[in-house]
């Protein structure tokens, strides 16, 4: 078969919804507590709210500009379009049915109560009447719609009401809408007096839907219904002709909102004339339109899934374990000098990381700081750290990533904030975004200066660490560290791509690596010798990558994929790809780390990367792949975290050729294994090495002997 044959190929935006449905598949999960099958409902909303502002938005265009054709393996964008819309509207249906019938009674049954306002007390009425009169009132705007009042812009993603009125004179039907838009500076849900151990809610947009007639003195209300549009919100920035970066990101921030609608989400029961209007209006159609059977905006529920008290419905919190001499009271450059600390996130806490800024900031021997930012936090005490060390008079360079999407206004502030404590920030390379995470400490020493190097396979965001896997390595190796030094004088100045120590960097040859590295298996598989490939990321759709994996499972190597997002691969395609197993695990934490190991003949090189194995990343962006060279530290990655993630039979789905995917066969009496849990309960342990429970797959990697944990 050629390996190019679109069959071979699962398209982008199909495979994403399909993540997507895992994620909804969580909130019908028993084994996630009540609070947490709601947040998985939110989640579900924000991944689809961001999936049409960027990916739907991107072939709307298309199909608006008339292209009709198929793109390589990719459908047509009619016939994509077509699909994606009946997808989604699946989905959606799937997801307020599972919200009614399912969370939100067993949250009532649980004292969490989300009312209607005919179901008030007396006493709650008041309440809620009140709150609309001092606090909703007062920051209304009704906005009608006549010759005199042009159609008000609508916010993209805000919540708005439209309702139609009746003339004052007669009662007759004149007509005549109105807009009003539900605050966003208000709570979505406005809190009830309630009973001992219940709270009660009402939705801000029902109470102001039931105080109408005081926003349009002398009209009767005949209908009011809550609706959302979605716009296109992706950036288009042409950088070249950019004289100022930061200044032309502002200015097409202002412009996000009036991007073209690209979708409109309406209660259900809504009269044909308010809708018709604004379909006219918006100028799309019923295959644009989500009539919802419940509460608009489930992304607001994150705000009710955090309700003081009720954690019997929530996760056990769980405190992460501080990696050896990071606790702040010992120097930390000296137990990196004796061996590389490795992180396993949020297992472990990011606290290490931000230890190693804090005392590069303060240490008198620190002379230079250099560090990467794409995406971080509001009160980060990364950004403080780096402030702190150029006010001590240190060389401090941060090269903040404007064009993180949807953080571009976050990084802009930072960076401002950056530069007035002395911080030398630098925007990345023209035309390529900075996705590597990466920072270089130079320390002088009795031997002469040393490179200190943190790499990562996620952000700089001690917020999202708690919530995101991550793996993060602190190291001085010499040559890594010369080569850290080489990417930022790329990053900040004017340099050539070098020829690389250890590292392998996008756009220059870390593709050509990977796919090298996956033609070694290859070579040793057709010897005889066997060929392994174990790939962990979040996304598998770089064509070249694939049809390199490709041709290795026709020499005989097994290779196991764990993507937990989008996959392009066609796993079990007789003759193509009979050894390729394909498993996504979507569970509590976000799996975001990227761990890619090549069995080597039993002697396994090991790798991490902030890259996916995806065109963008590979081919437009600046990213990162670095070796884990210490023997037993790689072993105990391999073993204690690699083979327990191709263990896991209680999170993970197992790819079928036909795109579906399915829970892994388990026996009746088998025990479910989560992996998340799995290193919950390492984590717990003062010395996880002694609690390490032995998973046999894939032990060829471990062909060697037996390697001791790193303690």
């Amino acid at each position: 078969m050629d390996l190019k044959d679109a069959r071979l190929y699962i398209n982008r935006e199909q495979s994403w919804l399909e993540f997507n449905h895992r994620v909804l598949e969580e909130a019908s999960d028993p084994h996630n507590p009540l609070l947490e099958q709601l947040k998985f409902l939110a989640i579900v909303s924000s991944n689809l709210d961001e999936f049409f502002m960027v990916r739907v938005a991107g072939v709307m265009s298309q199909v608006h500009a008339g292209v009709t054709r198929a793109k390589g393996t990719d459908p047509s964008p009619p016939a994509l379009l077509a699909a994606i819309r009946r997808r989604t509207q699946r989905m959606v249906r799937e997801q307020y049915q599972r919200l009614r019938e399912g969370v939100l009674p067993g949250l009532r049954a649980e004292g969490l109560r989300l009312l209607a306002l005919t179901e008030l007390t007396a006493e709650q009425r008041e309440a809620a009447d009140r709150f609309f009169r001092e606090r909703a009132f007062p920051v209304l705007s009704p906005l009608a719609i006549d010759p005199a009042h042009p159609v008000p812009h609508l916010h993209n993603m805000s919540l708005n009401l439209i309702v139609a009125l009746e003339g004052p004179a007669n009662g007759e039907a004149c007509g005549p809408l109105a807009f009003v838009e539900v605050p966003a500076v208000l709570p979505r849900f406005v809190p009830l007096p309630s009973a001992d151990g219940q709270r009660d809610f009402i939705a801000l947009g029902s109470l102001i839907a039931a105080h109408l007639g005081e926003l349009f003195l002398g009209y009767g209300v005949r209908s009011a219904t809550l609706f959302r549009v979605t716009r296109d919100a992706d950036l288009n920035i042409d950088e070249d002709d950019a004289e100022d970066l930061l200044r032309d990101i502002e200015q097409a921030l202002r412009e996000r909102d009036r991007g073209r609608p690209v979708r409109l989400e309406i209660e259900a029961g809504c009269d044909t004339e308010s809708l018709a209007y604004l379909q006219r209006t918006l100028e799309l159609g019923d295959d644009d339109t989500y009539v919802i059977d419940g509460p608009l905006n489930l992304k607001d529920f994150f705000a009710l899934a955090g309700t003081p008290g009720f954690d019997r419905l929530r996760y056990r919190s769980f405190l992460p374990r501080i990696t050896l001499d990071a606790d702040g009271q010992d120097d930390l450059f000296a137990a990196i000098r004796r061996r590389p600390i490795f992180m396993h996130h949020p297992f472990d806490s990011f606290a290490t990381v931000v230890e190693f800024l804090r005392q590069a900031a303060d240490d008198p021997d620190v002379l230079a700081i250099k560090m990467t930012l794409y995406r971080t936090s509001g009160d980060s005490p990364v950004v403080q750290a780096l402030a702190r060390a150029a006010e001590n008079g240190k060389q401090v360079a941060a090269l903040v990533e404007l064009k993180a999407r949807f953080d571009e206004g976050s990084n802009i502030r930072w960076a401002r904030a950056l530069e007035q404590a002395g911080v030398h920030v630098v925007y990345g390379l023209v035309g390529l975004k900075t996705h590597c995470k990466v920072v270089s400490v130079v320390r002088r020493e009795r031997e002469g200066l040393r490179f200190y190097v943190h790499l990562g396979t996620g952000n700089y965001h001690p917020q999202t660490a708690r919530l995101y896997t991550d793996c993060g390595l602190l190291t001085c190796d010499q040559a890594i560290g010369e080569d850290v030094s080489q990417l930022f004088n790329i990053l900040t100045g004017y340099s050539q791509f070098p020829t690389w120590r250890k590292l392998a960097v996008a756009p220059e040859d870390l593709k050509k690596r990977v796919i090298e590295l996956i033609r070694a298996e290859a070579e040793l598989a057709r010897s005889g010798v066997g060929g392994q490939v174990i790939a962990k990321c979040n996304a598998i759709i770089e064509p070249d990558v694939i049809e390199a994996l490709y041709e290795a499972s026709m020499a005989g190597v097994q290779i196991d994929l764990i993507s937990r997002g989008i996959c392009g691969l066609v796993p079990g395609v007789k003759g193509v790809s009979e050894t390729i197993r394909v498993r996504s695990i979507v569970g509590r934490f976000l799996e975001h780390s990227r761990v890619f190991c090549f069995g080597n003949g039993g002697d396994p090189k090991l790798y991490m990367a902030s890259a996916d194995w995806m065109e963008r990343n590979l081919n437009r962006r600046i990213e990162t792949m670095f070796p884990i060279e210490d023997p037993a530290l790689r072993d105990h990655i391999i073993r204690d975290i690699l083979m327990v993630y191709l263990a896991d039979n209680a999170k993970a789905r197992l790819l079928q050729s036909d795109g579906s995917w399915v829970r892994p066969a388990r026996a009746v009496d088998a025990p479910l294994l989560n992996a998340q849990e799995e290193f919950l309960r390492l984590s717990a342990q003062s010395d996880p090495s002694r609690t390490v429970r032995k998973f046999g797959a894939s032990s060829r990697f471990l062909a060697r002997g037996a390697a001791r944990t790193p303690k």
